[in-house]
């Protein structure tokens, strides 16, 4: 018969309560003891505790940490959570002077603080994966900047371009999403302490002071915003899904690049399993689990940011522990989907024999002959297209490559003009070249080597300034945490 006098009902606290608990062991607890200790310092530092007070709770903190053995830890029923195990300890040893800490704080700003710690880390952990795979894009692009592949439109051979060109686009979005994730970052470095449990403190708090000990860039203003806005979980989630929503693509395009028919992408040995019973069969599988997992983590922020749908604006569970924790995976599953892909990218190479034999069977270096025909025969655009596809439709149906199709260039230039080209057989070879319709591309952003340099030089710019944000909020963090070991050890020896 369950007592329902008492708290807890053993329902909830084993669907609740406890999975709760375990997940502030695995991830909240050393933040709550950052907590504590800065909050420590902060009351001492405005007098709301004396010094004596201070030292006693700093010397009966520091026991508690050394003592207690947190992963041994199992949910009694007893307390509610550790924030309360942690009291209970400091009311054993201290007596009534053991709830002192809690002067001028809630669990309300508490909670919302220790939560945006967590993603202050983790956070700067996957920002700094996406920096190291912006930097393989980049080197990749680098060492592939002339190398030749066929460019796909709607999963057809469209036209020639160069894998540098190819990596350097999608190095453009990485960096556009490193700096979204960046903003995002920005927003949870506000701090929520000091808040209270809605409306601040009548006591003389310094709400600054908490925000440079636990590493925050400021507090953040409005009281009710601390714990209400969960702007900080809806945009940084938001930021990540668009991270793997855009590196998915990759992973398709190499998935349909790497198959037998196309060919166009080599996957080292590493990076090939053999069927089970098809001995002849490479299967590239490490391609289809970057791409689940930027799935899975895409689906992972879809879930933390949709739980906050139509929720109140105040604080609630809807934001909090459980939420938190679930969110937590989509970092686990997304920073091993990163360094997958910088190391498949570093290893993978193009067939250069593959390209070169989809580039003549399909005829896409076909728009340059047009271009061509415009600039030195003096035709319309229009009419240098009719040719030109004349052209492609005639070598096609013969099976032969364009460079060896000047015959049938001929006969459709004299049909569509009623005169012969001034275009020899050397000059139209050249013209329908994939090298020279590289290398013609010379505007900005296209593949030929002078556009191509100068935008690795944009980008590798773009990522040193990106990777300094990244140090910048590291280096602010270890001064932070210095400051802290230092105030707290002060406290105790006073």
């Amino acid at each position: 018969m369950i007592d329902l006098s008492k708290f807890p009902h053993p329902v909830y606290r084993d669907t609740v309560l406890a999975p709760l608990f375990e997940g502030v062991k695995q991830h909240h607890a050393q933040h709550m003891a950052r907590i504590n200790r800065a909050h420590l310092v902060m009351l001492a530092e405005t007098g709301i505790l004396s010094g004596d007070e201070a030292r006693a709770i700093a010397r009966a903190l520091a026991a508690i940490e050394a003592e207690v053995d947190i992963a041994a830890l199992d949910y009694t029923g007893e307390h509610e959570d550790y924030f309360f195990v942690v009291e209970a300890a400091l009311k054993d040893r201290l007596g009534d002077l053991g709830g002192a800490l809690h002067t001028a704080r809630s669990r309300n700003d508490m909670d919302h603080t220790i939560f945006k710690l967590s993603l202050m880390a983790l956070g700067t952990d996957l920002a700094l994966r996406l920096e190291a795979l912006a930097e393989t894009l980049i080197a990749t692009a680098e060492r592939e900047a002339e190398t030749l592949i066929v460019a796909y439109t709607h999963g057809q051979p469209a036209q020639p371009t160069t894998y540098g060109h190819y990596l350097s686009a999608m190095t453009e979005v990485v960096l556009r999403d490193l700096d979204r994730l960046n903003a995002a970052l920005d927003t949870v470095e506000l701090c929520p302490m000091g808040a209270a449990a809605i409306t601040t403190s009548g006591f003389p708090i310094d709400r600054a002071r908490m925000a440079a000990l636990l590493g925050f860039r400021a507090p953040l203003t409005n009281s009710y915003g601390c714990i209400a806005s969960v702007d900080y979980v809806t945009g940084l989630y938001s930021a990540m899904k668009l991270i793997f929503v855009h590196l998915g693509r990759l992973c398709q395009d190499y998935q349909y690049w790497a198959a037998f028919e196309v060919g166009q992408l080599h996957v080292p040995d590493a990076l090939v399993q053999i069927s089970s019973i098809m001995p002849q069969k490479r299967n590239p599988v490490p391609i289809e689990h970057m791409r689940h997992m930027a799935s899975l983590t895409a689906g992972r922020c879809d879930a933390i940011v949709d739980v906050m749908r139509n929720t109140p604006f105040t604080d609630m569970n809807d934001s909090e522990g459980a939420v938190q924790s679930a969110g937590y995976a989509a970092f686990e599953s997304g920073g091993a989907m990163l360094d997958l892909l910088a190391a498949f990218v570093s290893a993978s190479t193009i067939n250069a024999d593959r390209v070169r034999a989809t580039t003549d069977s399909a005829c896409i270096t076909i728009t340059e002959l047009a271009d061509t025909l415009v600039r030195d025969e003096e035709l319309s655009f229009r009419r240098a297209h009719e040719i030109a596809a004349a052209t492609a439709r005639a070598v096609i149906a013969d099976r032969r490559p364009l460079g060896e199709g000047y015959a049938a260039f001929r006969a459709a230039f004299a049909q569509a003009t009623e005169r012969p080209p001034a275009m020899d057989e050397r000059a139209f070879r050249d013209a329908v070249s994939a090298e020279t319709f590289v290398r013609r591309r010379t505007r900005l952003g296209g593949p030929a080597p002078d556009p191509l340099r100068a935008a690795l030089t944009q980008y590798k710019e773009s990522h040193a300034t990106q990777s300094a944000r990244t140090i910048a909020r590291v280096a602010r963090r270890t001064r932070a945490s210095d400051a802290l070991s230092a105030a707290f050890a002060a406290l105790r020896e006073d």
